[in-house]
């Protein structure tokens, strides 16, 4: 059992590749250049607006960088997977079909010439997903690509924080916790301390890793997602880990303690600091603010009420920004019917239910246990957040549970060396006639 949330160790595949002339790659032996095209893929999705940071970047340096990653991702993809296989995936299928009804939706450039752009990065992102797929095979390897590659952007955020604090706080936020060095805003931030959180929570539940390294990871992150003040991305921790435990506590006595010990904490919590735990979710709002939440629901009744044509109602106006009127949607299902019409909506909804289906028939597992923390929690910040219906923190976050919970491939065995037959001399068969 590895002892690092961060670092290798039994993830519950197969056995590793034989090394043997002529063998075939198993399905357990996934090269360390995988791990490193996921990196690239976290780092494409990381954006290129938000808020100022210490040195000055400029936006088309960081969109360099960002499509940059993911145009290697898909190389490297490619040059580890040069014969082409891929296993069935319904979720990168149904991404798949997401992409086609973009293109159409894109293709009389109602939204100019970025949505063909978008659609191009889209393209790249899922045939990607289609090389990785390859190595999804229901173990624990991706997990730990995904909280390494996390935990360093947060470390690349408590550097900026240490570094200029003013800049990290700075009161065009609220004073709320952003990227001093590469620009995060405070939603992101919350996310991604948020997902890591979870992760390393139930990889110490399911005896993956031992306590002391595994609060390295998570006391950071607590501190910088309390900085953050973000609600969306505490509740969907808070409800995500509860789905998942909860489908561990019939075979788990750890997910059991913990469970009640949580449970005994937040009563506490509840009692004795619910003024604190108010004014914490409030962020110095009005009552009126926060129930419009903070403006959104404004932005989302004027999209709702715009006037459509049937292709836009059916096909959408082409991937954009997933704003309206100059101001953000935020929010996944109105950002996708805005810009994939109903149709986006109804694939989305395929993938959350298709994923959550899978998830409910497997039988109880760790695996099984994240891939119901992460659907939950995208299904949660769905409502708040955009993201769903293009490249994204979140769809990463849904291939990830993909490949949780696909079957595990049994590694094809070795066929046996064949033993050269001796030939007998014709003089001793005829002795062994006669």
């Amino acid at each position: 059992m590895d002892g690092n949330p961060l670092r290798g160790g039994p993830t519950g595949g197969t056995d590793p590749a034989d090394t043997r002339p002529g063998a075939e790659p198993r399905p357990g032996g996934t090269p360390k250049i995988v791990g490193i095209v996921w990196g690239l893929l976290i780092l494409n999705t990381l954006g290129s607006a938000g808020a100022k940071t210490i040195v000055p970047l400029p936006r088309s340096l960081i969109q360099m960088v960002t499509m940059g990653a993911l145009v290697a991702a898909f190389a490297l993809a490619l040059a580890v997977n040069v014969r082409l296989r891929i296993r069935a995936s319904s979720f990168v299928f149904l991404l798949t079909l997401l992409l086609v009804l973009s293109v159409i939706s894109s293709a009389n450039l109602e939204s100019g010439f970025g949505a063909l752009f978008r659609c191009a990065r889209l393209s790249l992102f899922v045939g990607t997903l289609w090389l990785l797929s390859r190595w999804w095979d229901g173990g624990l390897t991706f997990v730990r690509h995904h909280i390494r590659m996390y935990f360093a952007v947060l470390g690349s955020v408590a550097a900026g924080l240490v570094i200029s604090p003013g800049a990290a706080l700075p009161d065009l936020y609220g004073g709320r916790l952003v990227g001093a060095l590469w620009p995060l805003t405070p939603p992101q931030i919350g996310q991604y301390a948020a997902v890591i959180i979870g992760l390393t929570v139930l990889l110490v539940l399911g005896r993956r890793t031992d306590r002391a390294s595994a609060a390295v990871i998570i006391v950071p992150s607590l501190v910088l997602l309390a900085l953050t003040h973000t609600r969306t991305a505490t509740l969907g921790l808070l409800i995500g880990l509860a789905l998942a435990i909860g489908s561990l506590i019939l075979t788990s006595a750890a997910a059991r303690r913990f469970f009640v010990w949580a449970v005994l904490i937040a009563a506490v919590a509840a009692v004795g600091f619910a003024s604190a735990v108010q004014a914490w979710f409030l962020r110095g709002q009005s009552q009126e603010n926060f129930s419009s939440l903070t403006g959104r629901a404004k932005v989302w009744a004027a999209l709702l009420a715009a006037p459509r044509t049937t292709s836009e109602y059916l096909f959408g106006a082409g991937l954009g920004d997933k704003s309206f009127g100059g101001l953000p949607i935020d929010n996944s299902w109105l950002a996708v019917y805005n810009e994939q019409g109903v149709t986006g909506v109804a694939l989305v909804a395929a993938i959350i239910i298709v994923l959550g289906g899978v998830a409910l028939l497997r039988p109880p597992s760790l695996s099984r246990a994240c891939a119901i923390f992460l659907i939950s929690y995208c299904a949660i910040a769905s409502y708040t957040e955009a993201g769903l219906g293009d490249a994204s923190p979140y769809l990463l976050h849904l291939a990830l549970a993909a490949s949780l919970l696909a079957a595990p491939v049994a590694a094809t065995p070795l066929p046996a060396p064949e033993v050269p037959r001796r030939r007998v001399p014709r003089w001793a068969q005829r002795s062994e006639v006669t």
